[in-house]
């Protein structure tokens, strides 16, 4: 799977862990930044980029980290086509795919620990896109997309 990974200066150290995580698994990892953890920089520059890679099919999935994920998860979200859900446990990570079709994982450095953000990826990589019930809500939110364009 292709999978964009973004964040800024206070999300680069647990970046870096998920990038190699990824890796690790075999998938193929599109870096976006930030290069470290000492330089200031804005988390909507990053929470977009992966957004748009995610909107424009550059890559299949993304994650977006920043110190709180609030932040990266609205920048993300502005994007048409994304859907961008800011977790802090697997049960939300793995809900985030089922239910609302997540395409990009946020995490919050400061609020979620290393093993329980690669649990998150884990569990949000491994989910299965619900159906049923879920399928016409997913739609909603594409309807929402139109009305913001």
């Amino acid at each position: 799977m292709r999978i964009a990974v973004g964040s800024d200066h206070a999300g680069y150290d647990l970046k870096s862990v998920v990038v190699e995580s990824l890796t690790e698994l075999g998938h193929e990892v599109t870096d976006l930044g930030t290069s470290n953890a000492t330089d200031s920089v804005d988390y909507p520059d990053f929470g977009a980029a992966v957004g748009r890679a995610v909107a424009n099919g550059d890559v299949d999935m993304g994650v977006a980290i920043c110190g709180s994920g609030i932040g990266i998860s609205i920048a993300a979200n502005k994007i048409p086509g994304v859907r961008a859900a800011l977790v802090h446990d697997v049960t939300s990570a793995r809900l985030s795919r089922e239910h609302n079709h997540a395409n990009v994982l946020c995490l919050g450095s400061r609020l979620t620990g290393t093993q329980v953000a690669l649990d998150c990826l884990a569990a949000w990589l491994d989910a299965t896109l619900g159906e049923g019930r879920h399928v016409g809500r997913i739609e909603k939110l594409h309807q929402l997309d139109e009305l913001s364009g």
